[in-house]
């Protein structure tokens, strides 16, 4: 009779706990995108955007040091969306357009093989590129984390990659307005580094914090 009542007490008791928070994916998205544009206008208001920005903007590179991260980061979360839920079939591909569009772009600027290429690569502001990258991701990133944690992925390292992937991404789109480095080597190497930091620190995060 002992057992029966504890067993039957441990049920009341569970069925009397609050049902978990739902999980609202346009709240997430919305409260993540909230906080990574206002560190960029924090960010903007202590930097400023690039003088020429209006006239560059004609230019390609100029461009698709926006545009490219911007494709990526959409991507990247709403994969992370689509892994949060048990059971669902991830379509990986769209993450590798941007990045191959990104690699084509270095690849062409290789064939030129004009002027001082490794100086290019390595440009004036690398560290402050990193670094500015990878602290304006921090909340935005740690928000994600949060806000993922109501959700059931089965693949906890693969969503917190996919989090800090279009978080870093997201950032890098934004600080590129700030950004008057155009070349492709330099974006390319030293913006996927930044983003791939930050993945990884999003893997790290989701290891430890969305596993069931």
């Amino acid at each position: 009779m002992t057992d029966r009542r504890s067993t039957e007490d441990l049920i009341r008791d569970m069925a009397s706990f609050p049902p978990p928070a739902r999980f609202d994916a346009a709240a997430a998205l919305g409260g993540m995108a909230v906080l990574m544009l206002a560190g960029l206008g924090l960010y903007f208001a202590g930097f400023g955007l690039r003088a020429d920005l209006v006239s560059a903007w004609n230019h390609l590179p100029v461009q698709a040091k926006t545009v490219l991260p911007v494709l990526l980061s959409g991507s990247a979360l709403w994969i992370a969306l689509q892994s949060a839920r048990p059971g669902g079939r991830l379509v990986l591909w769209p993450i590798a357009v941007p990045v191959l569009l990104a690699l084509a772009m270095v690849l062409q600027r290789f064939a030129i093989a004009e002027g001082d290429l490794l100086a290019e690569a390595m440009g004036r502001t690398a560290l402050a590129c990193l670094g500015s990258i990878a602290l304006i991701s921090a909340l935005p990133l740690a928000a994600g984390i949060h806000f993922f944690r109501r959700t059931a992925p089965t693949r906890p390292v693969l969503t917190g990659a996919l989090l800090g992937l279009g978080v870093g991404a997201g950032v890098a789109a934004g600080y590129a307005l700030h950004c008057s480095e155009d070349s492709p080597l330099f974006f390319v190497a030293w913006y996927g580094l930044a983003i791939t930091g930050v993945a990884g620190a999003g893997a790290w995060l989701g290891h430890r914090y969305l596993r069931w």
